[in-house]
């Protein structure tokens, strides 16, 4: 039974988003809210909490089998399950373009991929996140085949639009056009496409689309979803003469969206995904009463940065002024994810001869750079395309483990700072720049997203003697050594300690707890020696938990080799 109390709280956030139609739109939103069954968690999250992201049909196999039945399987057979706690699936639902994200129906799982009892099977060993791609929908879709028919349920559902108007302070993530033609039985039209031709914006002004999105909502916690990813958030609500990005109505329905599952699934957690600069990225916390969790989205490409120049300066500056999120929000921190490294989060961070580098030193290690339209028509970067073990690879560094150790120092400094740790497939396992899925797609992001033949995946993985294997084992055990330490949870404090060599991020965790955890991390190319008298922690955090062994020199003093990392604690 739903309270009187979710009532008021949605009329006041509808009449907010619909002045004119609250008590419509309320009836259609309770209509679509049922309370769900959960198992009520000891807590929102805990230094036990990893999250992997990977394709539903991120391993492929002979003889018909289904890649989500394998995914499970691989997970388990590898014991990842004592690394992660969290499977983040990209979308697997039936699609017709950006491998996933442009969605044909919500309610299915892709044949081509399984089932919702493979789901299940995989919900059985691990939390599940699913992407709820609410901004737009396939061409394809049964809502914009009615739409183009003239259906009259879903004439209102997208978002037509005149050439002519003056569109240009919408801010855009690409550099195609805003508008596509489309014929309808009422004659041509122009639609709204913030992404691509193929993925039509949805009209949220329409409460129906509202209504079927919150269903859709609930339907994925009732298929096992702990976490909740609102993808492309930013853009939902259009208004002309505006910018269309971070409007006032988004924000409420982000926070509606938050209401409903305060009251029908508790302990279920909203993550928004919003690839712009830090102070708009995190606006999305509201005043705790949005989204529980943001992604860090300035860390990649400061944390390439700091890697590329050997110069942690950047890096810890933004760190050292970055606020902790209120109670009962954190960040989501990342390097690499299924699209490529975001650059507008470096904006008013770096300096422009800084950045400029930065983008020229990444095509020059094979990699594409995807690019946005500003409203004099220009374009500029928008993101990077590239695996982020090919961005940081030392290229002169003779053999593969030295050539690798700046990689797992970015990943040792990922796991290290406060939020919860997210880690793509094809960093976990090594994967390196996919130039031939470009060449054959003609998509710069599928640079960093390979799919393994289960044959080819093992091969890969077998041995310590080649890179992807040594890779996968050193990034299996960082993960699990993080688990067992309670200065990673979350919540526990953090603090940069400025060092006199611009090369070395020293981050302390947890100092609260009584077991501090020290990060000390040379992003440099050459030997560093770091005193107690810079870090006096140095005199009682004297063990390397990853190497499991005393690091601290008789003088109180420690040198870090080229692109080593530690975590520091008092054994």
């Amino acid at each position: 039974m739903l309270s009187g109390e979710l009532r008021e709280r949605l009329r006041h956030h509808l009449e907010r988003i619909y002045p004119s139609r609250t008590e419509l739109a309320l009836e259609k939103v309770l209509n679509v809210c049922r309370p769900i069954s959960r198992s009520p968690a000891d807590a929102l999250w805990s230094e036990r909490d990893t999250l992997l992201i990977t394709y539903g049909d991120q391993i492929r196999g002979p003889g018909g089998a289904r890649p989500l039945e394998l995914l499970e399987r691989w997970l388990r057979s590898e014991g990842l399950e004592q690394a992660f706690s969290l499977v983040h699936l990209l979308p697997f639902f039936p699609y017709s373009s950006d491998d996933g994200f442009s969605v044909i129906d919500y309610r299915q799982v892709d044949p081509a991929l399984g089932n919702w009892d493979d789901v299940s099977r995989l919900a059985a060993t691990f939390d599940l996140m699913f992407d709820l791609v609410l901004n737009h929908v396939s061409q394809r879709s049964d809502w914009f085949q009615g739409y183009l028919r003239g259906d009259p349920r879903f004439a209102d559902w997208f978002i037509e639009a005149d050439p002519a108007d003056d569109l240009s302070r919408v801010v855009r993530p690409r550099s195609l056009p805003l508008l596509t033609r489309v014929e309808t039985t009422r004659g041509p039209r122009h639609v709204w496409t913030t992404f691509s031709p193929d993925q039509i914006d949805l009209n949220y002004r329409t409460p129906d689309v509202l209504a079927e999105m919150i269903d859709i909502l609930l339907l994925y916690v009732e298929k096992g979803a702990r976490i909740i990813r609102l993808d492309a958030i930013a853009y939902l609500w259009k208004e002309l003469g505006t910018s269309c990005i971070h409007l006032p109505q988004t924000h409420e329905i982000v926070k509606l969206m938050r209401t409903v599952l305060d009251a029908c699934a508790g302990g279920t957690l909203l993550l928004t995904e919003t690839n712009v600069p830090h102070q708009e990225n995190i606006s999305y916390f509201g005043n705790g009463d949005e989204a529980h969790m943001v992604y860090q989205f300035s860390l990649p490409p400061l944390l390439l940065d700091g890697l590329l120049h050997g110069d942690a300066t950047f890096l810890r500056r933004w760190l050292a002024d970055l606020e902790p999120p209120a109670p009962a929000t954190t960040f989501l921190n990342f390097t690499a994810s299924h699209d490529g490294i975001g650059v507008r989060p470096l904006e008013g961070i770096v300096p422009p001869a800084r950045f400029d580098a930065l983008v020229t030193e990444v095509r020059g290690r094979g990699g594409r750079v995807s690019t946005r339209r500003q409203p004099d028509g220009s374009d500029s970067p928008y993101e990077l395309n590239i695996t982020y073990l090919d961005a940081v690879r030392d290229r002169e560094a003779k053999g593969f483990r030295q050539q690798l150790r700046p990689f797992l120092t970015s990943q040792a400094v990922m796991l290290a700072l406060r939020g919860i740790p997210a880690v793509y497939f094809h960093s976990l396992v090594g994967t390196p720049n996919d130039l031939e899925g470009v060449r054959q797609s003609g998509q710069p992001r599928r640079i960093n997203r390979h799919k393994y033949d289960w044959g080819e995946l093992e091969r890969a993985l077998e041995s310590d003697n080649a890179a992807q294997g040594w890779l996968f084992r050193q990034y299996r055990h960082m993960l699990q050594v993080r688990r067992s330490q309670p200065a990673f949870h979350p919540d526990a404090g953090q603090r940069v300690v400025e060092l006199a060599s611009p090369a070395v991020l020293a981050v302390v965790r947890g100092e609260e707890t009584g077991s501090p955890v020290c990060l000390l991390a040379n992003l440099g190319r050459q030997p560093v020696t770091v005193s107690a008298h810079e870090l006096p922690l140095l005199t009682s955090c004297t063990m390397d938990c990853l190497s499991g062994q005393p690091v601290i020199n008789e003088d109180d003093s420690l040198t870090l080799s080229a692109h080593q990392t530690l975590w520091l604690t008092g054994g």
